[in-house]
């Protein structure tokens, strides 16, 4: 396949990682030829290193069953072959940020599905719709790694994406105020219910630094590139509680937001079918062609019959009404291992490739 990019997953044997695989197996610019993981798993077959442990409901391609996993920390031969690179390794914050500049520095683009570069000042963190204005950090970033082609590239947390494209929409009316609870699948920590089965019939009413990110991360999405850097906005200010559910796959939040210039509940309606940002516009191959759906119906969206809208690469909202308390309130969801992770990664690459940032080496 000459025509495409070849596209290493270090990281390869995780739950994202197999989603990357899944994502990549007929895709029309990309094709997985590297996969890395662990020393443990390096020397044996994708399908040895990851028997027993496959999540998807999917069989595993056959493309890769017989890819060789190489140990992702030899960095020169895992680059080597490659023109770009998807990361989404299990390590500590300070081992991936190492890792993953290591790999730039070899000249290759590190898409990564993980959080340790989200806050480094040059590091663009992408959602392809609402801040591709962002890449443009990328030449200081270049420029402090030494290289003319490689960087780093992330993605920000799954939970955010469930709300932030419907407020992002509306930024024109100036939200000063957002609350949000997270109602968040357990793939979100890289579990099936045959691993983790306290969670049958049970809710954990905290996940770990979610709420931070939750709070945060979208201010740093609606923030400026600014000398060589990102520098967050100022407003709105948001508020999250993060909770753990027991279903499979897809973030469900409920929201309420109140703006500076309050808009009708028509005008609300009308940003939300219209919005189109830059994957739309460029008809990128994992692009959803309508990015946020709204339903009337007073029970949708639902998570078990909608995570999957635009092939799980759409947002959804619902119960869009005045509040007593606030101006509005709503309920978003979004599917948390595609939009939010390795789907929303490989919508970055198309994004980079179709802006001139990843070439063939």
């Amino acid at each position: 396949m000459p025509n495409k990019l070849r596209a290493a997953i270090v990281g390869g044997t995780g739950m994202v990682g197999q989603r990357f695989v899944q994502l990549l197996e007929e895709h029309p610019w990309f094709e997985v030829t590297a996969i890395a993981a662990s020393a443990n798993s390096a020397g044996k077959t994708y399908e040895e290193s990851v028997r027993g442990r496959w999540k998807l409901a999917t069989p595993m391609p056959e493309n890769v069953k017989n890819i060789v996993v190489q140990d992702a920390s030899k960095v020169e031969q895992v680059a080597a072959d490659v023109d770009f690179i998807f990361c989404a390794v299990d390590m500590g914050k300070n081992e991936i940020k190492a890792l993953e500049e290591a790999y730039a520095k070899t000249g290759t683009p590190v898409i990564s599905n993980n959080s340790a570069h989200r806050w480094t000042p040059d590091v663009p963190m992408v959602i392809p719709e609402i801040n591709p204005g962002h890449l443009d950090v990328i030449a200081a970033q270049r420029k402090r790694l030494g290289t003319s082609s490689g960087f780093i590239a992330v993605k920000p947390n799954c939970s955010i994406q469930s709300y932030v494209p419907q407020l992002h929409a509306l930024l024109e009316y100036k939200p000063t105020t957002v609350v949000a609870s997270t109602y968040q699948a357990i793939s979100g920590a890289g579990k099936s219910f045959a691993d983790w089965p306290e969670m049958l019939d049970n809710v954990i009413p905290y996940i770990g630094g979610e709420e931070e990110k939750s709070e945060q991360e979208p201010l740093r999405i609606w923030g400026s590139v600014n000398g060589g850097e990102i520098v967050k906005a100022g407003s709105p200010l948001i508020t999250t509680q993060c909770i753990r559910v027991p279903v499979t796959d897809g973030h469900l939040a409920t929201v309420f937001v109140s703006f500076e210039k309050k808009p009708s509940k028509e005008e609300i309606l009308a940003r939300w079918q219209s919005f189109r940002g830059r994957p739309q516009e460029l008809e990128l191959p994992s692009a959803p062609k309508q990015f946020i759906t709204y339903f009337e119906e007073d029970n949708r969206p639902q998570t078990g019959l909608d995570r999957d809208i635009e092939r799980g690469m759409g947002v959804s909202a619902g119960r869009l009404r005045e509040d007593s308390l606030y101006d509005y309130k709503f309920v978003g969801l979004s599917h948390n291992t595609l939009r939010g992770a390795a789907g929303g990664a490989v919508l970055i690459a198309e994004l980079l490739k179709a802006e001139g940032y990843i070439q063939a080496k």
